[in-house]
């Protein structure tokens, strides 16, 4: 069994998806989110869409480095975390404007002070205003926080993104086809929007992230922070403390910083991508909760998606490997390790994003493409292995 599921967690969400298995898949069952008719009016040339998510167990490393350091500002990180995984999920079907965002923060009061709060909300707020500059509107109508000790060992922050979207401008993923060449976009460096460099790490994969990294010091000092039915032998394995030196770049930064950098978003440039070159993209695909396997899910028919020349790995992962010794064929089910969100296109076009990612400063190459195969499968090419997956 590997850590991750030990860690009472999985990359695959297989009995989620077990579960939810009978609900309506939405008018388009390959669509990166599901989009629905438009309820709300009735207009058949517009569609509904509300999706969830949130920062999931990267609030629990906020709260260990905030506890050690007296460090608020990591909060508002956690604010972008969650706000990110709604919104680059929308952006995988085409929205790019005018989102209603609701947020959800569940705490243990005895735990997290009003001081915290403040800061995601604050956060939130202020992330918002920083993608208005690139024309990306969300309007933030508050939400729900709640005192649910007796629920949530420390704090769990997660939102609701709605809008009303026009139907000629979806992507669906229904036109990714063999002969199609795949743009990945690189989860790290500092894009020209970013305030610091940023490790890649996105919010999945946080559970395995800090316990392989930090030391056996957390599980004794903040006990709160783990799930107590896990076994002792897979609970902070590794040997950093939050504010340990890591060299990157030449540069040092804290351990916890690292892994606390907030989750990138691509709306800047996605927003022009989909304004300007709207029918060269032909699928999106954003590599959360599984990985470089992610694709799988959304594939449209029988292909094979090779990645054989994929983006230099960042630093984050080879120190997370070294921590925990893990498989590298689980780490790229488990993280997106370096390449967060995947364009299916022709190659003319995959030059022209490429040039605007480089406006603002995020590396972009053509890292795969796709073949016409008897099943769904993904093949990756990383330090002379081939690493298979299938659906």
């Amino acid at each position: 069994m590997s850590l991750y599921n030990q860690r009472g967690v999985s990359a695959q969400k297989e009995e989620v998806h077990q579960a939810i298995q009978n609900l309506d898949a939405g008018l388009y069952p390959h669509a990166f989110c599901k989009v629905y008719a438009d309820y709300l009016t009735g207009d058949p040339a517009y569609v509904n869409i509300m999706h969830a998510d949130g920062a999931g167990t990267k609030s629990t490393l906020a709260y260990l480095y905030w506890k050690e350091t007296g460090d608020l500002s990591v909060w508002r990180g956690i604010a972008q975390d969650a706000i990110v995984m709604n919104l680059d999920d929308l952006l995988c079907i085409g929205v790019h404007d005018n989102i209603v965002f609701n947020s959800t923060i569940d705490r243990n009061k005895h735990l997290i002070t009003a001081d915290v709060l403040k800061e995601i909300i604050d956060g939130s707020a202020q992330f918002f205003s920083t993608l208005k500059q690139f024309g990306v509107n969300v309007h933030y109508l508050g939400g729900e926080t709640a005192d649910v000790g007796d629920v949530v060992r420390t704090v769990a922050v997660n939102g609701t993104m709605t809008c009303r979207w026009p139907k000629n401008k979806l992507i669906t993923n229904e036109k990714i086809k063999p002969g199609d060449v795949i743009v990945g976009l690189s989860s790290a460096g500092q894009a020209s929007y970013e305030s610091a460099y940023n490790s890649g790490i996105g919010s999945n994969g946080l559970t395995s992230a800090r316990h392989d990294m930090f030391s056996k010091w957390y599980a004794e000092k903040f006990p709160e922070s783990f799930d107590p039915n896990i076994d002792a032998s897979v609970v902070y394995i590794g040997k950093h403390r939050m504010t340990d030196k890591v060299q990157i770049k030449g540069n040092p930064i804290d351990a916890g910083k690292l892994v606390l950098s907030p989750t990138r978003t691509y709306a800047p440039l996605m927003k022009k991508i989909l304004v300007e070159h709207f029918d060269d993209v032909y699928g999106l695909i954003h590599c959360s909760g599984g990985g470089q396997t992610k694709c799988l899910k959304y594939l449209p028919g029988k292909f094979k998606i090779i990645k054989n020349n994929f983006l230099q790995v960042p630093p984050i992962f080879d120190l997370i490997k070294e921590a925990s010794g893990a498989d590298l064929k689980e780490m790229f089910q488990v993280f997106n390790m370096g390449c967060r969100m995947e364009i299916y296109t022709n190659e003319k076009a995959a030059a022209d994003f490429i040039r605007l990612a480089a406006s603002f400063n995020i590396e972009a190459q053509v890292i795969g493409r796709v073949e016409a195969a008897d099943s769904k499968m993904v093949e990756i090419h990383h330090n002379n292995e081939k690493y298979h997956f299938t659906a």
